[in-house]
């Protein structure tokens, strides 16, 4: 199964695409799409679009595991987040993928078995899981592959259960 781990950002947007084979994880490809500062919100979400779109045609994830939208302190970033979340989501939908969402303590339980772990030893994990030779940068390109580790890690079972459909 291939699966690709998104980081939704409207200025970094972490993208880590993955392949499952039984319990073997392999990281095909992982980086992050950027939009320049003081750019419109409308262009930047245009921007995010133009650069997920023709990626999802090329690499043709079978799923995409997507982090859930979470209220913090600040609202402006959970709204910014919302955004370039639901760019994610449409051009997912259009394409025909299945979309899973994962709230960060799903992540963190999935990768590094504590869901109150930090974002250096989820990091830790996402390196020592898929045998790279460093952490991912930025930190957004991390989280994205930590998703797509969680997704791999959880769909199996969550199907089983009828978690998911």
């Amino acid at each position: 199964m291939i699966i690709l781990g998104i980081d939704p950002g409207t200025a970094i947007m972490g993208y880590g695409l993955i392949e499952q084979k039984g319990n073997d994880l392999t990281a095909l490809d992982y980086s992050c799409w950027r939009t320049p500062a003081h750019t419109p919100l409308a262009e930047r979400l245009l921007m995010l679009y133009e650069q997920i779109s023709p990626y999802l045609r090329s690499h043709t994830p079978d799923h995409v595991a997507v982090e859930e939208l979470f209220f913090n302190r600040n609202t402006t970033t959970a709204l910014s987040v919302g955004h370039a979340r639901g760019i994610v989501l449409l051009t997912c939908a259009q394409q025909g993928i299945p979309i899973y969402e994962y709230t960060p303590l799903q992540v963190k339980q999935a990768v590094v078995g504590y869901g109150k772990a930090e974002k250096r030893q989820v990091q830790q994990m996402v390196r020592g899981l898929l045998g790279l030779d460093d952490i991912p940068k930025p930190d957004d390109t991390a989280d994205a592959l930590a998703l797509a580790i969680c997704h791999a890690h959880s769909f199996p079972l969550n199907q089983k259960m009828g978690g998911f459909r």
